[in-house]
């Protein structure tokens, strides 16, 4: 799983931003982190900012970047219900301590969850034996490795960065081993 590199925040355009200078240097970065790992596919929120951090590890392999509505970013208030400073890490904590709470607007924990892990189990039937990167956002990539392993949690987010770069291995559809690779 790729977490996106750094972008600039901006609520109205939230699928199309792209990434920041900073970003975009990490792209370069990650791409030659993954270097050596075998790829079979590379598959991706549609947000830009995840098809762009990797970008780069597609087009070295030659590979298409396969979008998935279902792991877009999770929406966790409506763009008129603007949260006040110090509110979005508060509500992303209340969201895990409550999987069903929601803000005006929004999208809850579960339902999140609901939509994305499907789709990770029918990648993970779908490529069995195989290596996939997954471009993804910090919110939804905690939710679907808490539908696999409930540690990961609130305190797994806040310590996540942009970008960031975890090796998952699974045995079957079980969650067996996650190494961070970014540093």
């Amino acid at each position: 799983m790729v977490r996106h590199a750094e972008s600039s925040y901006s609520p109205k355009e939230d699928r199309t931003r792209g990434l920041s200078a900073r970003g975009q240097e990490d792209v370069h970065r990650v791409t030659a982190l993954l270097l050596d790992t075998p790829v079979d596919a590379v598959v991706s929120s549609p947000y830009a900012r995840a098809m762009l951090t990797v970008q780069g590890i597609a087009e070295q392999r030659e590979l298409p970047i396969i979008p998935f509505e279902e792991l877009r970013e999770r929406q966790l208030h409506g763009i008129d219900y603007p949260l006040a400073e110090g509110e979005f890490q508060a509500a992303i904590m209340r969201s895990f301590a409550d999987h069903d709470a929601v803000l005006p607007g929004g999208e809850s924990f579960r339902q999140a969850q609901q939509r994305a892990v499907p789709v990770i189990k029918e990648l993970l039937r779908d490529y069995r034996g195989k290596s996939i990167v997954l471009g993804t956002h910090g919110n939804v990539m905690s939710m679907i490795l808490h539908a696999f392993d409930a540690r990961y949690g609130w305190e797994f987010w806040k310590n996540t960065s942009m970008p960031d770069v975890y090796r998952l291995e699974f045995q079957l559809d079980e969650l067996i081993g996650v190494e961070r690779l970014w540093s």
